[in-house]
């Protein structure tokens, strides 16, 4: 029996999961694997379930996937365990054959400007994870007492944090945000949003299909300012133009922006505006002010030279805001005792194997997911990274290549447990003895069904879709553990 812990149940977590049980009965000789997957909170899903849009059903569906996965005869959730805390690194790796950690990227970057830190600035994932209802953020975390907000960041992370700002909340209604969320977007003062690129339209990495979703919005006007949707007005160095005829997206993209810059709806036209949102390109910003909190943002205009330098023009303008969220790029967290390479903000890797700081590769430790490569691609790429993880882990278990196969770059690292060695309480678990020392009993996956339960039956007592989350730590607690 091979028994690996994966840390962290989103995507790539159970992705991997998954890739361990179906690789691991698929080789020549078929190895009976145990994946105990393990999680902070008592949810699963993680990016799934408190990142992705509430009203972005289609994708929050692949949740019904990863059930699967959990569901597995041969994957354990773990559940209200955290690394650091409840259980050391060394603790991991000595009671697993092999660990996998896939914690992905839990917060945003700096824009290292002056005001940053005033009253009203935010990251966007703050804002995100209060709109999905993370547990980790009070559900009164935001009162939307702005009347015009700026989002930094032409991504789709920005693109759904400005739609949410922007929607009419009674389309939220049969969705699973929380209701107090809900109620705070009702009594939103938000009646403008500015999504604020430093480069221009052709370098946005939004994709089309969220893009024109904006234009779609009932009762939205969006504005795009002419000279910033041409792509030569501030580019002299003809790479927007070069990016746009190679890149089918782009110029999908291109066709939104050039309409609403000409005042065209790019969906149906919608009956009277209550909002706008204006999405601006070639400004970046320069210092948020207020004293007290947020007042406003100083922008600078951006241009790219004949050369091809990117930079500030020194044209300046100040923009009206009274909140800021910022969504220029997510960074993964150092876990505790893990190797982590603090300048690219991932666990230094070759093919999932992680580096300790002599460069040689740690005998049973991965990476997966965001952790392992950045924050680039979309959900789905997590399976194929995954994939390539497990190929390694499975490798190194496998004590080398056959004849004639490539030579590994560790073969045979890993072994399978002495059956005679094997505890007389496999069944609960390697990490069994040092969580019951501490006091800790994991969530099991019958108790987060139990939370699952407890939101469907909210749903239905409010009069609200299929689910609606529960919105604080001590509501999903007393959910999955009635009476504790």
């Amino acid at each position: 029996m091979l028994n690996v812990a994966v840390i962290g149940s989103g995507p790539a977590g159970l992705y991997a999961a998954e890739a361990l049980v179906k690789q691991a009965a698929a080789l020549p000789t078929p190895v009976p694997v145990r994946v105990d997957v393990i999680d902070r909170l008592p949810t699963p899903y993680g990016l799934v379930r408190y990142g992705v849009a509430p009203d972005h059903k289609s994708i929050k569906s692949i949740a019904q996937y990863l059930r699967k996965v959990l569901e597995s005869p041969d994957v354990r959730f773990l559940g209200g365990v955290h690394l650091g805390e409840d259980v050391t690194r060394d603790e991991l790796v000595g009671a697993y054959d092999a660990v996998i950690y896939a914690t992905g990227a839990m917060r945003d970057r700096r824009l290292g400007i002056p005001g940053e830190d005033l009253p009203g600035s935010y990251a966007a994932t703050d804002f995100v994870n209060w709109y999905c209802g993370h547990p980790d953020v009070d559900p009164g975390a935001f009162t939307l007492d702005a009347e015009s907000v700026a989002v930094i960041g032409v991504g789709n992370v920005a693109v759904d944090v400005a739609r949410i700002l922007a929607r009419d909340p009674a389309e939220l209604h049969t969705t699973d945000v929380p209701q107090p969320v809900l109620d705070a977007l009702y009594a939103s003062k938000v009646r403008e949003v500015h999504m604020i690129g430093r480069r221009g339209p052709a370098y946005a990495k939004f994709t089309t299909k969220e893009l024109r979703e904006l234009g779609e919005l009932n009762g939205v006007e969006v504005v795009v300012h002419a000279d910033e949707a041409d792509l030569n007005a501030f580019d002299s160095s003809g790479e927007g133009v070069t990016l746009a005829e190679a890149d089918r997206r782009v110029r999908g993209n291109l066709v939104a922006i050039s309409k609403w810059a000409q005042g065209e709806a790019a969906g149906p036209a919608p009956s009277g505006h209550s909002r706008r949102l204006v999405v601006r390109f070639w400004l970046r910003p320069v210092e948020i002010l207020g004293t007290e909190r947020v007042g406003g943002l100083t922008l600078e205009r951006t241009a790219i030279d004949a050369s091809g330098k990117f930079g500030g023009t020194g044209q300046l303008e100040t923009l009206d805001a009274q909140m800021v969220l910022r969504s220029v790029g997510y960074q993964s967290v150092p876990l505790p005792g893990v190797p982590f390479d603090e300048r690219a903000s991932v666990v230094p890797n070759d093919l999932g194997r992680v580096f300790g700081p002599d460069g040689a590769p740690l005998p049973g430790e991965y990476v997966a997911g965001w952790l392992k490569r950045g924050p680039t691609g979309v959900i789905g790429t997590n399976k194929s990274d995954a994939a390539e993880t497990v190929r390694a882990l499975l490798e190194d278990l496998a004590g080398g290549p056959a004849a004639g196969d490539t030579q590994l770059p560790r073969a045979g690292l890993l072994r399978y447990r002495d059956a005679a060695a094997t505890p007389a309480d496999h069944d609960e678990g390697p990490l069994a003895t040092v969580l019951a020392g501490r006091g800790i009993t994991p969530v099991s996956y019958d108790e987060w069904l139990r939370i699952e339960t407890a939101e469907a039956d909210l749903a239905q007592e409010l009069g609200r879709g299929e689910r609606v989350k529960l919105h604080n730590r001590d509501a999903i607690w007393s959910a999955c553990r009635p009476g504790t």
